[in-house]
């Protein structure tokens, strides 16, 4: 899975732990929890009434209902009951992965289009990732000890490369970006469905919930508080732009104290310690309900 740690008030970087290429961190990197199951129609209709969900919000339960998106890939996969059989495609070869890059779902509310934001430390805007332009620079960022350690894709370009082409080559669950902030790229981030990430095998997922991580670059941005401003301000960024999206979510390694002491000052709540095949995570959200409040 993809690291979700953000420091902010210490030196070591800020960075999610990586883990899944597809949108949640590095590897198979995401987040675990469990709870009682809620009606996505319901959802739905305290966000279409109130602009927010019921008070419920921040109550951790298990959506057992596959989400609608999902079980649309899985219909266009599956084809109409006459077409080809399993494992071919309509010209009878191979049928395309599940997850092709052909498939053109709009998953995260066109991030793109998100546009920049004021925060407390600045102008900041998420610039999804252009591999001729950002590669070298993430690279470097990558290569930084502080970020290594959590992130692991410490070495050649070809490395970060292959992680950042699995998320720009896939279905659109995960979108990664440049953090630019008054016109300077000094962050990473990646902008994730965790409802449709492996991380949802570890936590109650909720339909829509929406996952960050997050790594800051440049050491001489570090410990001075931007980490934990910023996630707020992309935290909030998110729940304006995705109307379905009831809580943004993080799986920063519980050892990253001062990545998980910038959620907490971001507004994120902590919900639980779950263990992912990588670390043992602590599980971060900020609900829509609270944000106001926290």
């Amino acid at each position: 899975m993809p690291p979700t740690d953000a420091s902010a008030h210490a030196a070591p970087a800020i960075g999610s732990d990586s883990g899944d290429p597809t949108g949640t961190c590095p590897a198979e990197s995401s987040t675990d929890v469990t709870g009682e199951p809620v009606s996505m129609d319901r959802e739905a209709a305290d966000i279409a009434d109130t602009g927010t969900t019921g008070a419920t919000d921040c109550e951790d339960t298990l959506d057992l209902r596959l989400p609608d998106e999902l079980l649309a890939l899985l219909e266009e996969q599956a084809g109409p009951d006459d077409g080809p059989g399993p494992g071919s495609g309509s010209d009878g070869g191979a049928a395309p992965p599940l997850f092709a890059s052909t498939i053109d779902h709009d998953l995260l509310d066109r991030v793109a289009e998100w546009g920049p934001v004021a925060a407390p430390v600045g102008t900041f805007h998420l610039v999804p990732v252009v591999i001729e332009r950002d590669l070298p620079l993430i690279t470097r960022w990558m290569n930084d000890p502080a970020v290594a350690e959590f992130w692991e894709l410490a070495g050649a370009e070809s490395v970060t490369g292959e992680h950042l082409r699995a998320q720009l080559g896939g279905d659109g669950r995960s979108v990664p970006c440049v953090g630019v902030l008054e016109g300077t790229p000094m962050s990473y981030w990646e902008i994730y469905r965790a409802d449709l990430d492996p991380l949802a095998r570890h936590y109650p997922a909720r339909p829509h919930d929406t996952g960050i991580h997050l790594l800051i670059g440049e050491v001489a941005d570090r410990g001075r508080g931007l980490g934990s401003a910023l996630l707020r301000a992309v935290a909030d960024l998110a729940l304006d732009r995705r109307p379905a999206c009831a809580r943004v979510v993080a799986e920063p390694a519980l050892r990253n104290t001062p990545s998980v002491a910038a959620f907490l000052t971001a507004g994120f709540r902590f919900s639980a310690e779950i263990d992912l095949p990588d670390k043992r995570a602590a599980l971060m959200v900020r609900d829509r309900s609270l944000r106001h409040l926290l």
